[in-house]
C-alpha cells in the first residue's frame, strides 16, 4: 500500500481505504502494536491495533472518554469557546463520560432500558421485519439499505423512544447530516454542522415536552421517569441521551444489517450454509459482528496519566484510538481472521465494546440482526448483487462502517447486472 497520512485517514478517509479497510488496518498491524499518529484535529496520539491491548485498553481507568479528565484545562473539540452550546450537548453523552458521572447516567439508563422492556420488544421486531420483506418482495431491484436496514432500524429505535411517526424521517436525515460534519475531523465539518444540531435540539425539546404532556411506555417517557437515589436526568442529559440511544440503536443496526448480508454474499458456501442451519444464527450474528461490524473504532480515550503499552510509553494527555475492526481481524486472536465462518468458536470480538461502556442495547442490537438476516436468508437464499462488487459505495467515516446502498436481486428471475 503506498505511503499515507495514517492521522488523517481516521479524520478524512481516502476511497482506497474506504473500499477496503481492512487491508489498511492489516498494514497497521504489520507496522505494530502501537502506532503514533497526529490526527488533524485531535492532534498526536496512538493507535492501538490488535485484539489483546484493545481489549485491555477498554478496561484500563487511566484511559479516560472526557479529555478534561486527562488534561486539567483542557478543553474537547466541542468544548472549545467558539463551539456553540447546542453542539457542546453532544459532549454531555454517556459515551463521552468517566466514572463516577459514567456510573451515575448508567445506572438510570438501567432504570429505564430494562430487560422486560426488551422482551416487549422482541414480537415487534419480528413483525417489522416480516412487514418490509414483504414490501421489498415485489420490487425487481431493492436497496437493502433504503427500503430494509434503514426503515427497520429507525422505525424500531423510533418506536422505543415515541418518536411520532411524522418526524421520523426529519430525524434521520437531520441526524445524518450532523454525523457527517462531526466525522468530517475539522471546524469547517463543525460549522456546517451547526444548522442541524439547532434542527436537532429543538426536535428533541418537542420528543421531551410531548412526552411529559403524554407519558406512555415508551424510553423517552421512562426516562424522564427514571430515578435512582434521588436523582434525576437533567433536560441537557435527557437530550444528549436520546440522541445517542437514536443514533446507537439505528445507525449501527442498519450498516450491520448491510455488512453482514455483504459479507454473506462474498461467501456464497456460508450464506447456503445458514440457509440450510438456521440454529446456526447466534454463531453467524457473532461471527458477523467480528468479521463485518459497524463500529471501526472505540470513541477516543486519553492518557490521564503516563502509561506503558507493549514497551510504548504514551505520555499524558495523549489521544488513544483502540481500533475494534483491526482487534477483531487480529491473527494473533483469531485462525485465518479473513475467513468467513459462522460456526467459529471461540469467538472473543469487540464490535459491541468492552468494560464500562460495552454497549447497553447488545441484547436488543443482537436480536435484531438474529431475526432480520435469518429471515431475509431463509426467504431469498438466492439473492445477488444488482451492481459490480466494486462499484458500491461506503459511507465517508472509519469509525461508522457501512454502505450508502446495496442494490440487490432477491430471486433467480431478476435480471442479470
Amino acid at each position: 500500500m503506498p505511503k499515507m497520512d495514517i492521522g488523517r485517514e481516521f479524520a478524512s478517509p481516502s476511497p482506497r481505504v474506504l473500499k477496503d479497510p481492512y487491508a489498511f488496518y492489516a498494514q497497521l498491524r504489520k507496522m505494530g502494536p502501537v502506532i503514533p499518529i497526529t490526527h488533524p484535529v485531535l492532534g498526536k496520539g496512538y493507535l492501538l491495533t490488535r485484539n489483546e491491548d484493545v481489549f485491555s485498553g477498554l478496561k484500563d481507568p487511566r484511559l479516560v472518554n472526557n479529555r478534561a479528565n486527562a488534561v486539567e484545562g483542557a478543553a474537547g473539540l466541542l468544548e472549545r469557546w467558539w463551539v456553540p452550546g447546542i453542539l457542546r450537548l453532544l459532549q454531555k453523552i454517556m459515551l463521552m463520560q468517566d466514572e463516577p458521572d459514567h456510573r451515575r447516567l448508567r445506572d438510570l439508563i438501567h432504570k429505564a432500558f430494562t430487560p422486560r422492556m426488551i422482551e416487549r420488544l422482541t414480537p415487534r421486531i419480528d413483525e417489522l421485519v416480516d412487514e418490509l420483506l414483504d414490501k421489498v418482495a415485489k420490487k425487481p431491484v431493492v436497496d437493502l439499505i433504503d427500503d430494509f436496514s434503514l426503515p427497520l432500524a429507525l422505525n424500531l429505535i423510533s418506536e422505543m423512544l415515541g418518536v411520532p411517526e411524522h418526524e421520523r424521517l426529519f430525524f434521520w436525515r437531520a441526524q445524518s447530516q450532523l454525523v457527517e460534519g462531526l466525522a468530517s475531523g475539522n471546524v469547517s465539518g463543525l460549522i456546517l454542522a451547526y444548522p442541524t444540531a439547532i434542527r436537532l435540539a429543538r426536535f428533541f425539546r418537542r420528543l421531551i415536552a410531548l412526552r411529559r404532556e403524554q407519558p406512555g411506555d415508551d424510553l423517552t417517557s421512562a426516562l424522564i421517569r427514571a430515578e435512582q437515589a434521588g436523582d434525576r436526568f437533567t433536560e441537557d442529559e435527557l437530550i444528549s441521551m436520546i440522541f445517542m440511544l437514536l443514533l446507537a440503536g439505528h445507525d449501527t443496526s442498519m450498516n450491520f444489517l448491510g455488512n453482514a448480508t455483504l459479507a454473506l454474499l462474498d461467501h456464497p458456501a456460508q450464506l447456503q450454509k445458514l440457509h440450510d442451519h438456521p440454529e446456526l444464527i447466534d454463531s453467524a450474528v457473532e461471527e458477523l459482528l467480528r468479521y463485518a461490524g459497524p463500529v471501526g473504532h472505540a470513541a477516543p480515550r486519553f492518557a490521564r496519566e503516563d502509561i506503558e503499552i507493549q514497551g510504548y510509553k504514551i505520555p499524558k494527555g495523549s489521544l488513544v484510538l483502540m481500533l475494534f475492526e483491526s482487534a477483531n481481524r487480529d491473527e494473533a486472536a483469531f485462525v485465518d481472521p479473513g475467513r468467513l465462518d459462522i460456526t467459529r468458536a471461540p469467538n472473543r470480538h469487540v464490535a459491541l465494546g468492552y468494560g464500562i461502556h460495552y454497549c447497553v442495547g447488545a441484547p436488543l442490537a443482537r436480536y435484531e440482526g438474529r431475526s432480520a438476516l435469518l429471515k431475509l436468508v431463509r426467504r431469498f437464499p438466492n439473492m445477488r448483487l444488482a451492481v459490480p462488487r466494486e462499484a458500491l459505495i461506503w459511507r465517508k467515516n472509519l469509525a461508522m462502517h457501512g454502505l450508502k446502498s446495496l442494490p440487490l436481486y432477491l430471486s433467480p428471475s431478476g435480471a442479470t447486472s
